[in-house]
């Protein structure tokens, strides 16, 4: 009986020694949370993909500039923290925060189900859509986007976003093609060697102003719901709480009127492009 007894109290104790292992590992992990690691770091490191305007570019001088650039400067700001902006491939951004090579995401992201099974996104900061940026010998035979649903049109798109999806969605039946970059995928429109780019409304409405002159026309209103958000891993409640408070109060406080006018209102910042 007392035997019995022993190996049902070294058991007890088994159960116990594990409780406290699996109860000091959370406490390690919290420890670990992405806010204390940036605090700790004294960094924030924001992962972006340069190119992307008005967001997200570099101008003549090799700095990243953009309407998310500054908006990120005051994320780090508000955390007494250096702003780190680490440049990459879109479609191997959400790998790098996956692996703890960046804190953050931002980088003109569009919230989508599928993304948000991988990553957590917080409140939106600007919501867009996607529109045909469309060589002007189309001019008057392409009055919607559902014009270029066909095998005589090549639609073009950047590699990996939200532009590709919708082109490969809604206009199945034309060729299409990607590129690494938007404006690679722009000026294969511009040039005459595809009939459409399917993008963001900013970046598209920009490139046709600055760029088209008579060779490129725009269906200006977007056909996608498209809420452009930060990313962050998932399992960190206190860091998407803490992003959530600083966009509600960068949007109510002016900065973010003072940011949307300087990138979006005024053409001033297009002085410092190459």
């Amino acid at each position: 009986m007392k035997q019995g007894m022993r190996l049902v109290a070294l058991a007890l104790l088994g159960v116990v020694a594990m409780v406290m292992n699996a109860t000091a590992a959370d406490i390690d992990l919290a420890g670990k949370s992405t806010i204390e690691s940036i605090l700790k770091r004294g960094e924030l490191r924001c992962g972006i993909d340069s190119g992307y305007m008005p967001f997200e570019m570099t101008d003549k001088n090799g700095k990243f500039i953009g309407f998310e650039i500054d908006l990120a400067r005051e994320l780090a700001k508000s955390m007494g923290v250096k702003y780190v902006p680490v440049n990459m491939a879109f479609d191997g951004i959400i790998p790098a925060l996956l692996t703890d090579k960046i804190d953050i995401i931002t980088a003109g992201m569009t919230v989508t189900q599928e993304r948000n099974l991988k990553i957590n996104f917080v409140e939106p900061f600007i919501v867009i859509g996607q529109t045909p940026m469309i060589n002007s010998k189309h001019q008057g035979k392409v009055k919607s986007y559902r014009d270029l649903n066909d095998p005589a049109f090549t639609i073009v798109s950047k590699l990996g976003t939200t532009g590709e999806m919708a082109a490969k969605r809604y206009l199945p039946k034309a060729n299409y093609k990607s590129f690494e970059t938007e404006t690679d995928a722009a000026l294969e429109v511009l040039n005459g060697k595809a009939d459409a780019m399917i993008y963001d409304l900013p970046f598209t409405s920009i490139f046709t102003a600055e760029q088209g002159g008579d060779k490129l026309f725009l269906i200006k209103e977007p056909f996608t719901f498209e809420p452009l958000a930060w990313g962050i891993r998932k399992g960190d409640p206190d860091f998407i709480n803490f992003l959530n408070n600083f966009m509600h109060q960068i949007k109510n406080d002016g900065r973010y009127q003072k940011l949307y006018h300087k990138w979006f209102e005024s053409t001033e910042w297009r002085k410092n492009m190459q």
